[in-house]
């Protein structure tokens, strides 16, 4: 078992690298997701995830695609997106990963993913704040 720790990490690149963990037949858990950045402008990257949220289907709102609004959910529905979930492959890897908000104290090999931090970013508890998460 491998635990990503997401303090300071990219949350594109944390995500296809733990999809390639996954993939390979790896139980992994990801923690502080709340720390994991995302590189941009704040109000554009607010913007684009608000409008994913309020996405409403005209003849029955409730049909509509559910997007996350917490630390977790926002980053696991990353990795899921670079998963190939529709294949057995993909659905028994999306079942190894964890993603937690704070250090719960799993016991595994650690691992940190290595990035330069960009200029202008949020992290996903602030856009998850901002989105109205009660966490």
């Amino acid at each position: 078992m491998k635990v990503v720790d997401g303090k300071g990490a990219v949350l594109g690149r944390l995500a296809s690298q733990v999809a390639r963990m996954l993939l390979e037949g790896e139980t992994v858990h990801v923690i502080n997701a709340e720390h994991v950045i995302i590189s941009g402008n704040r109000e554009d990257i607010y913007e684009r995830y608000k409008q994913r949220v309020d996405l409403t289907d005209r003849a029955n709102p409730r049909k509509a695609p559910k997007y996350p609004r917490t630390p977790h959910g926002i980053v696991k529905r990353a990795i899921r997106g670079m998963l190939p979930r529709r294949t057995r492959r993909g659905k028994e890897a999306l079942k190894r990963l964890r993603v937690w908000i704070g250090d719960p104290g799993i016991e595994g090999e650690r691992i940190t993913v290595k990035t330069k931090t960009p200029r202008k970013y949020i992290t996903v508890g602030e856009l998850s704040k901002w989105l109205g998460a009660k966490w």
